[in-house]
């Protein structure tokens, strides 16, 4: 849940798989032991990818698939430990422990001991939650929010939001960030506070556009509170732990003493002992669990037995059936979500499932439902450059092709794909982004999708294990077929026929990408605002430059005071842009440093006094603009200073553009 910026989101999932299984063992991680319940083995290349025949999945050829992959791909990643549990038939099957749960203490991970924090993986027992209070008739899927809720969610779009369109991210939010996480527990407070204090914008019509939402969840979490008549973090204890055996989770901050002493502690790499801080979420119904890989299966065995395990029932067969059915499609064909799984469908096998993410924890549930499998896997560092990330999704894809090998079927490449290219290259932005307040810092996550020699294209953000873009053929009607593998890219237009948005199967289907257009394309976005960024600091240090030189000669500039004040002003002007600039700069740059300040919520001082300036500089753009008109029209100046100010106008133009467009100048503090 915590990769909240369009320049991740998603958007990254594989841009580090450099550091997935590399050939080479690296020099910087400390040695791991193999496995916590055999002794150390040495570190060995991963199962081959593709193997002719399925091998039998059992908890003997899972410890010669996991013991092989896991150690070799923690030293590598520089991961400090992970733990996993498989189920099959109602049984768990595998559930092992690897690396280390304390660095400092080498105390070892145990899978049915040691707590990790499985993040966003969290909304799967909110929605399930929910769809409890649904069996009793409590709760109506397709009833406005509004009805259970003690504040009100404004009007919009002509249609409420209702609990169905927050199980499948389709509420219409904006992102939210603001005090997501904080640093102490004493922190915290009510989720329904937190709720109305950060209310973010809707962007989008319910159940048009998915775009993930912690808010949302968040929300369903406070509704299931307050139509239960419990704490929420009492209502998940009381209804599905207890129920299941579940003894070792907790979604309470901090969790009990008994539990807490076996929390896994949290690190960015396992070459850097310093230890993450407990994270504290307080969207806490959207990522704040803790559990075991043991405990985790239970659930997961549940999910696959039509809401039942060990005589204990959460959900009815019928429910469940319901939650993992397809509820909101992103294209024809293509993954979708269920009510709160998304589908994960490969291999020719549906899959539903969930990841979550922490500033540490890094994990991910899958749901093969057609061959009654649950895999669960949790890590406990981010890695080196991100590697938790393309780890899991490679591990579980090497589990697939081992025990559910696929050829998939043969498509043609359309023969002349050169219409289609041509509609499809461009930029495209994530809709789960923020339109307010850090606009800007979405906007550049844009990702380009380009043509290439030979007829394929590349879409930027998906790369393979070396980190080189891939190829995708055009296959059919705005589809294109990766090369040499199964996974599809689908263009959807919109009524006019241009291009509305892409998704694929290769990514979980968290969000749509959607096409830009016009100054708001990155590439004009760089061009332009570097344009006028050169044209503001030249004009302020020829301006410098020229009072320096005529207060050392005594020649005063020949204007009005009309003339003189529109000059002054679009001077000040071009200042306070480079103001704006520097300001935001420095703003993200140190967010990019300390996460935690955008996160904890103490960036209000900074956007106040950033808003202001850009008040100020919008103010200066008029003047801009002004001034270059008046020396159009009517001078003073020879024409090269007339040029001069009509270049400098045409930058203000931008400028105040731009300040509207990203919301430079909105005191929106709700981030």
């Amino acid at each position: 849940m915590r990769k909240i910026l369009a320049t991740g989101l998603l958007l990254a999932a594989l841009a580090a798989t450099s550091a997935v299984l590399a050939a080479q063992p690296s020099t910087g991680p400390v040695p791991l032991p193999a496995a916590t319940s055999a002794p150390a083995t040495n570190l060995v290349a991963p199962p081959a990818a593709k193997p002719a025949d399925a091998h039998g999945l059992t908890g003997e050829d899972l410890h010669t698939f996991f013991d092989g992959m896991v150690p070799y791909a923690l030293h590598n990643g520089d991961i400090a430990g992970a733990t996993f549990a498989v189920v099959k038939d109602g049984k768990i099957i595998f559930a092992q422990g690897y690396g280390y749960a304390d660095l400092k203490t080498k105390k070892p991970v145990i899978a049915d001991q040691t707590l990790f924090r499985p993040g966003s993986v969290s909304k799967l027992f909110t929605w399930t939650s929910v769809m409890q209070l649904v069996e009793q008739h409590k709760l109506d899927l397709d009833a406005d929010v509004n009805t259970y809720l003690d504040f009100k969610i404004p009007e919009a779009f002509g249609k409420p939001i209702t609990l169905r369109n927050i199980m499948t991210h389709t509420s219409g939010f904006e992102e939210s960030v603001s005090e997501l996480f904080l640093q102490k527990p004493e922190q915290q407070y009510p989720i329904g506070q937190y709720l109305q204090k950060h209310m973010p914008k809707r962007i989008f019509a319910p159940g048009k556009v998915v775009a993930y939402s912690n808010y949302a969840t968040t929300l369903a979490g406070y509704i299931v509170q307050r139509v239960s008549g419990e704490e929420f973090t009492d209502y998940v204890d009381h209804h599905i732990f207890k129920p299941l055996g579940m003894n070792s989770s907790s979604f309470k901050q901090l969790p009990p003493p008994a539990l807490m002493k076996n929390m896994a502690t949290g690190y960015k790499q396992a070459s850097d002992p310093k230890p993450v801080p407990f994270e504290i979420v307080e969207a806490a119904p959207a990522g704040s669990l803790s559990s075991t890989a043991t405990d985790m299966a239970r659930f997961m065995m549940a999910h696959l037995n039509g809401g039942q395990y060990d005589g204990a029932r959460i959900l009815k067969p019928e429910t469940v059936k319901q939650m993992h059915s397809l509820n909101y499609v992103l294209a024809p064909g293509m993954n979708g979500f269920d009510l709160g799984f998304y589908q994960e469908n490969r291999n020719g096998h549906q899959i539903i499932g969930h990841a979550g993410d922490t500033e540490s924890f890094h994990s991910d549930l899958h749901l093969i439902t057609d061959a009654n499998v649950g895999v669960f896997m949790s890590f406990n560092s981010t890695g080196k450059e991100g590697a938790a990330e393309p780890v899991r999704v490679a591990i579980f894809r090497a589990f697939l092709d081992r025990y559910f090998p696929y050829t998939p079927p043969e498509e043609k490449t359309v023969a002349d794909p050169s219409a289609d290219n041509a509609k499809v290259v461009g930029y495209y932005v994530a809709s789960r982004r923020k339109d307010t307040a850090l606009a800007l810092l979405f906007q550049l996550g844009q990702t380009a999708v380009t043509e290439q020699p030979d007829k394929t294209i590349s879409v930027e953000m998906l790369k393979d294990f070396s980190g080189a873009p891939r190829k995708w053929r055009n296959v059919g009607p705005l589809t294109y077929r990766e090369v040499g593998g199964q996974t599809h890219l689908k263009f959807v237009t919109d009524p006019d026929g241009n291009i509305d948005y892409f998704t694929s199967d290769d990514f979980i289907p968290v969000e749509l990408l959607q096409k830009t257009h016009g100054l708001y394309q990155l590439n004009n976005l760089k061009l332009f605002g570097i344009g006028t960024i050169l044209v503001c600091a030249l004009t302020v240090a020829i301006w410098f430059g020229g009072w320096i030189t005529r207060r050392r000669f005594g020649r005063p500039l020949e204007m009005t005071d009309r003339q003189r004040q529109l000059r002054l002003g679009s001077r000040l002007g071009a200042l306070l842009y480079l103001g704006v600039v520097a300001g935001w700069v420095a703003l993200l740059t140190a967010i990019q440093v300390d996460e935690s300040l955008l996160l904890g919520g103490a960036l209000s001082p900074w956007l106040a006094a950033l808003y202001v300036l850009g008040v100020l500089a919008f103010l200066g753009g008029l003047a801009m603009v002004a001034n270059g008109l008046l020396r159009a029209l009517g001078g003073p100046g020879g024409w090269l200073v007339r040029v001069g100010d009509i270049v400098l106008a045409l930058a203000g133009l931008y400028g105040l553009w731009a300040i509207w467009a990203y919301g430079f100048a909105n005191f929106h503090f709700n981030i």
